[in-house]
């Protein structure tokens, strides 16, 4: 099928305006949340319907031609580009389906917005947890793709640990059900497979989650440190201590500093060299007694001051600077680099001067903000992607800081996923019995290789991996 009469295929079923071919009517669909990667569709469409989405990817199934799943385009892997081939925007399809406050779910079509659900369900006084930190952009069906977490997954888990059924759309046509809303499944864990399967496995046309009562109290703090190292061991004391915090982050004084000089601003002290934003909730009864003892943990491994957030309004603004921090650092450079792998906890000291040291290494400024309680690691990189020879030095400086999270016993995503940016990494956690094994899973669900080709895993034994390291970026 020549690419007109697949465009008039497409156009047939959503609508000429919904079909975008032209290269720059293309060119907000090259990339995603890393501006490093640019990948360039064949042409885009857009279905505004359940039934508009069944038909366009049944009709590209009849001619068997690849596609790429695409939300909000908030991703950090590179991994909802479509290089070549059908890219399917699913940000139309923004409908809560159902929303029932005694069971406490919702059922949501893939493009709602993860505030949009947020605000649907705090007027049954709900929540929905996972809270990335793009959650005013990102959607739930690319939160379900990436299974995302966010600051709040310390205590409440990751997208996985809320998803309880998603009607799926399979590359080739077929409607299936994995999960049950009430209770558990027979057999397999299928949707535990499709969350975080990045687009590989099929298109969700609908998730159902769960939601979960608002904490009756927050309470949420700020310590600053004048020592990185004092303020990763007070995070693991924190931890070891068996207070569970709803959230516990960690940003070093560069980034404190990015922070403070934009509109984010939050009030944080510019002259530290980290903080701690810990989130303590649940029943009023001994929640105090658990600020205190967080207040003591931190005054002990060196906090300068230990600051309590006396109202709602000034919670908003403490948590303003760390969700909106990736924002600030647009103002430092055209491009950005940030990683997320996992550490042992216990290892974040060791990773944290390791990481320093990297930088320095490279001549690379690297800015750490992260998912401190869980050992989830962000070190990001704000450069000039036109200057080749500085280019180069940031991706060699990531490269020698995933490998070193690897030797630190730790993983290269925890909630970004693979995609294109870390699929060289994965040879070094895998060996090829287990890659080849995660493709037959793939396999299961896409035995034409149509979905996302070529993210993700990337060894002989995926039929769609062809091009050699050295060709990408």
């Amino acid at each position: 099928m020549t690419q007109q009469t697949l465009g008039a295929t497409l156009a047939a079923i959503v609508g000429e305006r919904r079909v975008l071919h032209r290269p720059t009517a293309l060119v907000a669909y090259t990339s995603d949340g890393l501006p490093g990667y640019s990948r360039t569709p064949s042409l885009a469409v857009f279905p505004g319907t359940r039934d508009e989405l069944i038909a366009v990817v049944r009709a590209l199934a009849a001619e068997k031609i690849p596609f790429v799943p695409r939300g909000a385009g908030t991703g950090l892997s590179g991994g909802a580009l479509a290089d070549g081939t059908v890219l399917i925007g699913l940000n139309r399809l923004t409908k809560v389906l159902a929303l029932d406050p005694d069971a406490r779910t919702a059922t949501v079509e893939p493009g709602v917005v993860n505030t949009t659900l947020q605000k649907a369900a705090a007027a049954f006084n709900l929540h929905y947890a996972p809270d990335p930190s793009s959650q005013t952009a990102c959607t739930i069906g690319g939160n379900v793709a990436e299974n995302a977490g966010g600051p709040h997954c310390l205590k409440y888990g990751v997208t996985l640990n809320h998803t309880l059924a998603c009607t799926v759309l399979l590359p080739d046509g077929e409607i299936v059900i994995l999960g049950a809303i009430h209770g558990e499944t027979a057999g397999y864990d299928l949707l535990g497979a499709f969350v975080g399967s990045e687009g590989c496995f099929g298109i969700a046309l609908d998730c159902t989650v769960k939601l979960l009562p608002n904490p009756p109290v927050v309470r949420t703090l700020l310590a600053d440190f004048m020592s990185l190292n004092e303020a990763a061991l007070c995070t693991s004391a924190i931890i070891a201590s068996g207070i569970l915090p709803a959230a516990l982050e960690m940003m070093d004084g560069a980034a404190v500093r990015l922070v403070e000089s934009s509109v984010y601003a939050a009030g944080y002290p510019i002259d530290c060299d980290a903080v701690l934003l810990v989130d303590l909730d649940g029943v009023a009864d001994g929640l105090d007694d658990d600020v205190a003892a967080v207040v003591a943990l931190c005054q002990s491994h060196g906090a300068r001051t230990v600051r309590v957030a006396a109202s709602d309004a000034e919670r908003t603004q403490l948590w303003q600077g760390r969700k909106k921090a990736f924002g600030a650092m647009g103002r430092a450079g055209s491009h950005l680099v940030l990683q997320d792998a996992v550490v042992p906890r216990t290892q974040l000291p060791a990773v944290l001067q390791e990481i320093a040291r990297i930088g320095r290494q490279h001549h690379v400024a690297v800015w750490n903000i992260f998912h401190a309680g869980d050992g989830n690691l962000h070190p990001s990189v704000s450069y000039d992607g036109d200057n080749a020879e500085e280019a180069a030095r940031v991706h060699a400086c990531m490269s020698d800081i995933m490998q070193a999270c690897i030797r630190a016993g730790g993983t290269i995503t925890g909630e970004h996923g693979v995609g294109l940016d870390k699929i060289d990494y994965m040879p070094s956690l895998f060996d090829g019995d287990t890659l080849a094994a995660m493709c037959r899973l793939r396999d299961v669900f896409d035995p034409d290789n149509r979905a996302n080709r070529g993210k993700v895993v990337p060894i002989h034994s995926c039929r769609e991996w062809h091009q050699s390291p050295a060709a990408r970026p």
